[in-house]
Formats: structure tokens, sequence, C-alpha cells
């Protein structure tokens, strides 16, 4: 039996599984499994509220999961396979439990990109829910061994997909009534406002949304972000050219892309150090680097 084989057997019999995906590595489940659903709350300790994303093979399969209004199909045309989340009214029959949903009539929806992703999809035959594979509040894995040090003893199987191309997790917009961008991503809100007008910003919908908690993303040392020199005793993760001496990078070319892709293991390999405090450099607040400046501040706290 495959490895993909093999995950979709543990999925089907309600077990959990490490899956790579383009964006981070997730900790996956059947989505109308209840119980299977609960066991990821417990591995993860992720709070009941905070619903998770429904991942799906493609538009056809998403379509039976969510209601699409013609925003949506505009939008999963352009960026479906890919590292974007639609916020939609539920399906009552579409397979995604109410616990999944956080007791929500709306469902987040994507389509992975992810090859091995897609293959366990398409062998499952069925939507999958599937967080990022870190323990609640830690940084999110995008590399195999991350996602086992954090969840592996919960999984009973799991795919090396190698290193995540994107690094940050998917940009998530509702089209409940105006859209709104709940959590920026490798989507840019440019390009979706190019496809279906402004996107507004409104706290309200937060929580219908995943990874909208405050203290998400933060590591074990304290976090300060837009730092020009750091403290002796702090670990430095610099952007671009720096005159300070640091191992830590998200890119020395200043690379918004790659900055993204190495953010969560720059964090994980600075904390990792012991040090009194994470200190970021500043990174620019415009296309991708939205998207990480959102993580950084949430690594800090510093969203309420």
């Amino acid at each position: 039996m495959s490895d993909v084989a093999r995950a979709a057997e543990a999925l089907r019999a309600g077990r959990l599984v490490i899956l790579p995906t383009e964006t981070v590595y997730g900790l996956a489940a059947d989505a109308g499994n209840a119980e299977a659903v609960a066991m990821i709350y417990e591995a993860k300790g992720r709070p009941s509220f905070n619903p998770l994303i429904a991942h799906v093979f493609d538009v056809v399969e998403a379509r039976r999961v969510a209601a699409f209004d013609e925003r949506a199909e505009r939008l999963a045309e352009a960026f479906w396979p890919g590292p974007l989340t639609l916020v939609l009214p539920v399906r009552t029959d579409g397979g995604v439990c109410d616990l999944a949903r956080a007791g929500l009539d709306t469902v987040a929806v994507r389509v992975p990109a992810h090859p091995v992703a897609r293959q366990v999809l398409e062998a499952f035959g069925g939507p999958i829910v599937a967080p990022s594979a870190n323990r609640s509040g830690r940084p999110s894995p995008t590399t195999f061994a991350d996602a086992l040090a954090e969840t592996g003893l919960a999984a009973a199987a799991a795919l090396d997909g190698g290193p995540c191309e994107v690094g940050l997790e998917s940009t998530v917009v509702s089209l409940l009534d105006r859209p709104r961008l709940l959590r920026p991503g490798a989507v840019t809100r440019d390009q979706i406002e190019g496809l279906i007008g402004p996107l507004s910003e409104a706290e309200a919908d937060a929580r219908r949304s995943p990874g909208r908690l405050a203290a998400h993303y933060a590591p074990d040392a304290p976090v300060r972000i837009n730092v020009e020199r750091p403290a002796v005793d702090e670990a430095f993760i610099a952007f671009g050219d720096t005159p300070v001496a640091t191992p830590f990078n998200l890119s020395p070319s200043g690379d918004l892309k790659e900055a993204a892709a190495r953010l969560f293991t720059l964090l994980r390999q600075a904390d990792a150090t012991r040090p009194a405090c994470i200190a970021v450099a500043p990174v620019p607040d415009e296309g991708l680097g939205e998207a990480i400046n959102d993580r950084l501040r949430r690594a800090a706290g510093a969203v309420g």
C-alpha cells in the first residue's frame, strides 16, 4: 500500500494524518467526522471557537461544501489550486461537521496546490480539515521534521512533502456580503481587489477565520518587532542587508517571497537558542509583507 493510500485509509478510519500543503504542514482529519475533528482540537490544544478550513480536491467539490456566488467563482478560477481560502455560506449536506465550523453557518474552504495533498484528497474523496500541525499558539511548521516534533505523536500517518513553498497560511477572504480580508497571505490584497473590487476589514467577522487569535504564532521567547538595533541578549531576525551580525535573516536580498517561506522556520531556530527575547527587523508592509507583518504582530501579541 502506498503512503497516500495509507493516509486516505487512516482518514476514513477517523484517524489523524500529517499532510504537506504549499502553505504549511497540516494535521488532517475527515471534515465530516466530529470525533476525528475533536482529536485535532485535543492534539493542538486549539480553542473550539476557532473554525477550521475544509480542504477539497477541486471547485466542483467546493461547490458541494459551500454556496458560491459570482465573486467566489471568479476568485476560484484565478487562484485555485492555491493559497486562498474563501468564507462562504455552508451547505448543510456538504460534509463539514458543525464542530469543524465552530458552530457557524459559514464554512472556510480552499483547494490546495501541493501535489501530495491533492493525491490524498483525491484518494479520500471528500473534504478534509487540516489546520497547521503545530500546538495551538506555536509557530506553524513548514518542514516535515517540525510537524512531527509538534503533533507527530497524534498522527496515524505522516507524509513528507519537503519544505513548504509558500510558508504562510492561506489568505482568507469572507464573501458573506461585502468582501472582507480576514487574514492576509500569499494571494495579496491587490490581486484580489483586481478581480472583485475593494476589500474591507471587519473585526466582527474575525471569528469566522482560522488563525485570528491575538497571540497566535508565538514562540516561547517574547517577540519584539520593527527593531533596528537589537539588545545583546536578544536573538535578532534580520531582513535584507544588515550591519548587525546574526545567523537569522528572512531574506538577505530583501525578497518578500523568500522571507515568507522562511518566517516560521527562523522563529523556531531563534527560539531554540533560548534568548531573552526575539527581535525582528522591520519588513515592508506591502504585498506579501502585509501577511508577514500580520504573523509577526500576532507572535508579539500586538493584535487584539
